[in-house]
């Protein structure tokens, strides 16, 4: 969708910062709603530098890309959709330290992220007058923009994890509602809906779009997904940005040749027709959480259900070594070879080489899981518990030698065969 604002002659004086709103926009944007997804969950956890460390790293990338963007005068798309994908690694990382480390509940940070996005535009539109994508020409209105993407993505994040917290759907399945809701929004900006709200909305949408079609890919066929890995899919759409960013450089189709440094006129077209499409998108909204508090109300195992409930039922059943004996031997002795090595490299405090051994064991543990998991899910679910119990204390932000030995003794212990 295009914001149809337009400056007059005499107050377009100033090259755009932004590209124009076309369709190669939203499937850029979506294509980096993904990768922020995909990549921030690659660093974090199948390279193990750990949700902080990864968090500290984007951000000072962040602010390194962020100084690079607001020194140019103009749109330089390379530049620009390198912002926009740190923006959306940096966003997911800042929701998942509030839900993951800090135990705030996803409904608690939905709300403070729309708040602070509402406060935001307060703030813009009684300094500038103006929320147009084709005013982003001054210092001020760049700086707004970036920290509404920013908090844009981090809402996103948080909507589209509580969506599937509450309905317990799959990445697959939660694809559907933002595709669908930004189906509807468009049909409402085409009827006359207020652009500069259409163009928003969208745009927070696109976020769970983008991150359940990444998870969706990234996820193991055992959780129905399409089991590319997070490496994989964020290769591949790494790759679709850079073809499409290259495209957009070569025919310069999406640069706003100028933009307008005054306020745009406050008043609409066609007041009526706008009002009308406000209760249009109103409908929208009363009839999406409908859906998802009927989903909400129907059974379904929710990810904490099946990945804690499960162990801790099955733990009061399962003596230690006995989940190791639902499986192969061959494949058990693999674990526990690997266990032993990083318990060894612990004690003898070469934490970094810990580290990146008890990735192979993570690694391994994962590419057998859809065939160990069937043979017996309760056992399954006690080994996977000991296992993430070790991986957290190896890749806590202070490491204790200690408690990753009383992890690891545990893990041994569990697959110790009888």
């Amino acid at each position: 969708m295009t914001d149809t604002t337009r400056p007059s002659l005499a107050t377009r004086r100033a090259l755009s910062k932004v590209p124009e709103v076309t369709v190669w926009f939203w499937v850029v944007k979506i294509l980096c709603a993904t990768v922020g997804e995909s990549f921030a969950d690659w660093i974090n956890m199948t390279l193990g530098f750990g949700l902080a460390d990864t968090a500290v790293l984007f951000t000072v990338v962040l602010v390194a890309v962020m100084a690079w963007q607001l020194r140019l005068d103009r749109y330089v798309p390379a530049v620009y959709w390198l912002a926009v994908v740190v923006l959306s690694v940096a966003g997911t990382l800042y929701t998942d330290i509030l839900t993951d480390a800090l135990h705030v509940p996803l409904a608690v940070s939905t709300s403070v992220f729309a708040a602070v996005l509402a406060v935001v535009f307060g703030v813009w539109f009684a300094r500038e007058r103006t929320l147009s994508i084709h005013s982003i020409a001054t210092l001020p209105r760049e700086l707004f923009y970036w920290l509404a993407v920013l908090v844009a993505f981090a809402l996103g994040t948080a909507v589209g994890d509580w969506t599937m917290e509450l309905t317990g759907w799959g990445p697959g399945e939660a694809v559907l509602l933002p595709a669908g809701l930004i189906v509807l929004i468009v049909v409402g900006w085409r009827l006359g809906a207020n652009a500069v709200l259409s163009f928003w909305l969208a745009y927070v949408l696109t976020r769970p779009l983008g991150a359940n079609l990444g998870d969706w890919l990234a996820s193991p066929r055992a959780d129905h997904g399409l089991g590319l890995g997070t490496a994989a899919t964020s290769v591949l759409f790494l790759a679709a940005i850079l073809a499409t960013v290259v495209r957009l450089t070569l025919t310069r189709g999406d640069v706003i040749e100028e933009a307008a440094r005054a306020p745009a006129p406050v008043g609409v077209a066609n007041p009526a027709r706008e009002r009308v499409m406000h209760g249009y998108y109103a409908a929208i909204a009363v009839c999406a959480v409908g859906l998802l508090v009927w989903a909400n109300g129907r059974p379904h195992a929710t990810a904490s259900d099946e990945e804690e409930s499960a162990p801790r039922s099955a733990a009061r059943t399962l003596a230690p070594g006995q989940a190791a004996e639902r499986f192969p031997p061959a494949e058990v002795a693999k674990f526990r070879a690997i266990a032993e090595d990083v318990l060894e490299k612990v004690r003898a405090g070469r934490q970094s080489e810990a580290k990146a051994r008890v990735k192979e064991l993570e690694t391994v543990w994962d590419d057998d899981e859809k065939s160990l998991r069937p043979m017996d899910g309760a056992a399954w679910h006690v080994l996977d518990d000991q296992i993430d119990s070790a991986l957290e204390a190896l890749r806590a932000d202070k490491p204790d030698p200690a408690a990753e030995a009383r992890a690891l003794d545990a893990l041994l212990d569990s697959l110790r065969m009888p």
